[in-house]
């Protein structure tokens, strides 16, 4: 009796580029985590 310990492994593929509304959409959540980390930290400071 022989085990199979290996998985199948799946397919390769590449990822893509990603497409204008896509880049608009990262470039405005990274502008609102800005803002958000930019308020904690002033919050912070002022509790402090």
């Amino acid at each position: 009796m022989y085990i199979n310990n290996y998985g199948t492994e799946p397919d390769i593929y590449y990822a893509e580029f990603p497409s204008p509304e896509q880049r608009n959409r990262y470039a405005l959540q990274g502008g609102m985590a800005i803002l958000l980390v930019t308020a904690l930290l002033l919050v912070a400071c002022a509790v402090s």
